[in-house]
């Protein structure tokens, strides 16, 4: 295998990272901005305030983009062992 298939291969992965990890760290992020203004608001500086309801968010948005993030790794995982099965034959 050579460096350039090593490095896309790479390039692949951190994206499907990406893909997979956007959902919940968008949630985390919106929920907390809107904890961190309430907060500023109401001027209630409770530390489970903060982390409760992301948690809550992020259970939930998990919960629904499951199957997203499942078939997004099996579609990785199928290419990877498609390369590397047409790779060895190759060689």
């Amino acid at each position: 295998m050579e460096l350039p298939q090593i490095v896309d291969i790479g390039r692949e992965a951190i994206w499907v990272l990406i893909k997979v990890s956007a959902p919940l760290m968008l949630t985390a992020l919106v929920v907390g901005l809107a904890v961190s203004l309430l907060q500023a608001l109401t001027q209630i500086q409770e530390m489970t305030l903060t982390f409760v309801p992301k948690i809550l968010a992020m259970f939930l948005v998990m919960v629904l983009t499951m199957p997203y993030m499942v078939q997004s790794l099996i579609e990785f995982n199928n290419e990877l062992y498609t390369y590397i099965t047409n790779s060895e034959n190759t060689e």
